[in-house]
């Protein structure tokens, strides 16, 4: 098969057949982040950064009062170390921190 010539059908079939393809209801391997605020069983939250090192927990009451139920753990992390942020570059590529999800 050379690089530039289409993948099999059966490779396709494999991928759809697969049940993380699923993305209508996360499995138990499904990330964490993605889900919402009331779907997270565990009361502490806990995001780190992967560049500074940081380690940032809020639990899950303070997580909803402040951002609503409702809200993705996904955002509600990104914001926490937003907030927090200690590498400023000033360049909006370089700046930020960059998550690591633990739920």
């Amino acid at each position: 098969m050379a690089p530039n010539d289409d993948l099999p059908p059966e490779y396709w079939q494999e991928l759809l057949n697969d049940p993380c393809a699923d993305s209508t209801s996360p499995g138990p391997s499904a990330s964490g982040r993605s889900l919402r605020l009331d779907q997270i069983p565990k009361h502490l939250l806990r995001v780190s950064c992967r560049r500074c090192g940081r380690t940032i927990e809020i639990q899950k009451v303070d997580a909803v009062r402040l951002y609503g139920p409702d809200a993705r753990w996904r955002d509600v992390g990104q914001r926490l170390l937003d907030n927090t942020c200690t590498q400023r570059t000033g360049r909006h590529e370089e700046d930020g921190c960059w998550p690591s999800y633990a739920v």
